[in-house]
């Protein structure tokens, strides 16, 4: 069978198909019911969507099976969804919605309070999960593929306008077409040997790329069902995974260390399962699900953006991501000058021992898929700087080339005049056995630059020994003298946005001065609880540097300068139990 040049022809092969396609809950829907629903929401939805103006829908629901019917729907019309994270709030979500010229929304009854009172002039409301919509889409039951009276569907037509956090501003909408989603989803069938009776689990929000375009694209390129779980659920996984079949799912942001800090049962490694792909999961926390699960994790790196690629081999070192693709040209460059950084040194365990020299940006100095931002120039400029794709991700490499993830460029630190990348410190902590999970970040140091300050959430019936954290780290050889933490904040659950990502940017705004309790390494005896009079010598030593207005939450109006969000304005809390 020749390989589909747009999702449309994808949904279309589901027709005759009578295989389970779609698995949510109780409910099971077959192949050829998706593409007739599909089909169904196509005619309506061309309707809808007369001629004049742009073809795009937002999609405002929860992992429901409508999400990817819409997905469906849409591609068969030629039109665009554009994912509206349920996260934002009030002008935010408001803006999102216009800035993407959505002319109609689909959402759920559970999210009309975030659309109350919003002023969305021309905008066509659906929610599904009333008898009006129902009634809305029943004259249109008898539709086939290829109803839609819009033609002229190809590779180039847009598909997605998925929204990924910048480093200033409002997110930004990125354009991917039916051909690049498309390809996508047949590149993971071939690296992954997706089989028709696989059943792909989507735990994952399906307003994020993640979701869309590596778990339902590719079961739909191979002719796999999906399986649907409304919201991740960390105790829920295994019954789910069990329950639909599942062999393969995705995973982003601190979702595996949240499975794994579930209580451990002896049938843990009975299920289906035989694959996660993903990103941010880390070595340590890889290797800890592969042993009690049975379940191998593939650590990738792509964006919604399609900007660079990397593909692992056979012969990828545990620790790597893999190589640049054949397409590309990437680069790890000093982020400033743009000069290649030096080829990366490890010691006898495999563990770098020259960060500062050798992390830098990724880019891409190749051709590159990336296709531009809806209606947003300065960020297509930023991004394309000088003819490079500038990824915005950290990395080092090897001297075979194998590509080793080292954190987000706002996740730096500079610490005595040293850069640090927070994710490798952050997976020099993961080891320690105590936490389930842990979060780094810089707040500013009284002086210049600065301070390393670590969240931790704690395993179940665990508490903070500060004698136990402080030889740990005493242990670890590859921690340098300027990665220890001197801020530790005990967290009863790790603050994360809507994709499972740790929410920096609060952490980072409120610093020291939380709610939580706080160690501190700076009296020269070890690690301390963070009292008043610590904290009151500390303002004071801001204060006489002329960097009071740097320090977090500070009284008497002065306010931290938090540096730029690039994540999810939202957060909400994930219990690691």
């Amino acid at each position: 069978m020749r390989s589909a040049g747009t999702v449309a022809e994808l949904v279309q092969r589901q027709w005759g198909d009578h295989r389970p396609g779609l698995r949510y809950q109780d409910t099971v829907l077959t192949h050829h019911q998706v593409a007739s629903g599909a089909a169904a929401r196509a005619v309506l939805l061309a309707d809808l969507l007369s001629a004049g103006g742009e073809p795009h829908l937002g999609v405002l629901l929860d992992n429901t099976p409508e999400f990817p019917l819409w997905l469906s729907a849409a591609a068969l019309a030629g039109a665009a969804v554009a994912g509206i994270n349920p996260t934002r709030r009030g002008a935010e979500l408001a803006r999102d919605i216009l800035h993407t010229d959505c002319r109609a929304l689909v959402t759920q009854r559970a999210h009309l309070p975030l659309l109350d009172g919003l002023d969305l002039p021309g905008v066509r409301m659906l929610v599904t999960d009333t008898d009006a919509y129902a009634e809305l889409l029943a004259p249109y039951a008898g539709a086939e593929p290829g109803d839609t009276r819009w033609t002229g569907v190809g590779p180039g037509t847009r598909m997605l306008l998925y929204f990924t956090s910048g480093s200033t501003g409002a997110p930004k909408a990125a354009i991917c077409t039916q051909g690049r989603l498309a390809a996508a989803g047949k590149s993971l069938v071939d690296h992954f040997g997706v089989r028709r009776e696989d059943v792909h689990y989507i735990c994952m929000p399906m307003f994020h790329g993640n979701a869309v375009i590596a778990d339902w694209a590719p079961a739909l390129a191979g002719g796999a069902a999906v399986a649907l779980r409304r919201r991740f659920s960390a105790s829920g996984f295994l019954d789910d995974v069990r329950a639909h079949g599942a062999t393969y799912f995705t995973y982003v942001g601190r979702a595996v260390q949240y499975l794994l800090a579930t209580p451990e049962r002896p049938d843990d490694g009975e299920h289906p399962l035989r694959l996660g792909f993903g990103t941010e999961a880390g070595a340590v926390d890889a290797a800890r699900f592969r042993e009690r699960f049975g379940v191998r994790l593939v650590e990738g790196y792509g964006s919604s953006e399609g900007g660079a690629a990397i593909q692992r081999t056979g012969n990828t070192p545990e620790r790597a991501i893999g190589k640049a693709s054949a397409r590309d040209d990437l680069a790890v460059v000093d982020p400033e000058t743009g000069e290649e950084r030096a080829t990366a040194v490890f010691d006898e365990a495999g563990r770098l021992t020259n960060g500062a020299e050798a992390i830098g940006e990724l880019v891409n100095r190749g051709r590159t898929p990336f296709e531009g931002y809806w209606r947003n120039e300065a960020a297509d400029a930023e991004r394309m700087r000088g003819g490079w794709y500038w990824t915005g991700d950290l990395f080092f490499r090897d001297a075979d080339g194998f590509l080793y993830f080292a954190g987000r460029t706002d996740d730096r630190l500079r610490v005595d005049s040293e850069n640090l990348a927070a994710a490798v410190i952050e997976n020099i902590l993961a080891r320690w056995g105590d936490a389930a999970a842990v979060a780094v970040y810089a707040v500013p140091d009284p002086v210049a630059g600065d301070q390393v300050m670590a969240a931790l959430a704690m395993r179940e019936g665990a508490a903070f020994d500060p004698s136990a954290f402080a030889a740990f780290l005493a242990a670890q050889t590859d921690l340098g003298t300027k990665m220890a933490p001197g801020f530790v904040r005990i967290v009863p659950a790790m603050p994360v946005t809507a994709t499972n990502k740790v929410h920096r940017v609060g952490l980072r705004r409120e610093g020291f001065r939380c709610g939580d309790p706080v160690w501190w390494n700076g009296t020269g005896v070890g690690y301390v609880p963070f009292d008043e009079e610590q904290l009151s010598a500390l303002l004071r030593e801001y204060e006489a540097h002329g960097r009071a207005a740097f320090c977090p939450q500070s009284p008497g109006g002065l306010e931290f300068q938090a540096r730029p969000a690039i994540e999810d304005t939202a957060a909400t809390r994930v219990d690691p139990h």
